[in-house]
């Protein structure tokens, strides 16, 4: 396991307040806000995209118009969803509105964590260390491997029979 996945969320919120404490460290950003104090990021995982608005609120998440829970039943896609927010110390704090299309639930949920990653380094610039020590401004670019002409799939053999 690398050095990275071993670390807990403690570990990062903890890794955040040594950031926060010296503020020369990292290069001052401008927040990207439109004239609705709303910051946009596009997300991408596998074959999916996400476009990714947040402004501060609630903590309401809506998914192609749908509410969170609807959209992403299994509670494991709704918690990638709230990862980046949880180390960040911003939960129920943003409202998200995105689209996300392409792909399968798994990736479009993967798409939406990167798009509200990126979208609030934009509202926030300062926050910009804490997700990238988490690596979810990072696009996971493994896709799905291309199927091979005399293969069942990308790899499998055809089944043998002497007979």
């Amino acid at each position: 396991m690398s050095e990275t996945q071993s670390r807990t969320f403690a570990d990062l919120k903890d890794l955040a307040v040594a950031t926060s404490a010296n503020p020369e460290a990292t290069p001052l950003r401008e927040p990207k806000r439109d004239a609705l104090g709303r910051s946009y990021a596009t997300g991408r995982r596998k074959n999916a995209i996400a476009r990714v608005w947040i402004k501060p609120g609630k903590g309401e998440i809506q998914v192609n118009g749908k509410r969170v829970g609807v959209y992403f039943a299994r509670p494991v896609l709704r918690m990638l969803l709230t990862q980046p927010f949880l180390i960040a110390d911003r939960y129920n704090q943003f409202d998200v509105f995105c689209t996300v299309n392409g792909g399968g639930l798994s990736g479009q949920a993967g798409a939406v964590r990167h798009g509200i990653s990126r979208a609030l380094t934009h509202y926030e610039p300062e926050l910009r260390g804490i997700l990238k020590l988490a690596g979810f401004l990072t696009r996971d670019s493994r896709v799905v491997e291309r199927k091979k002409y005399g293969r069942a799939k990308a790899r499998r053999s055809f089944q043998f029979s002497k007979r």
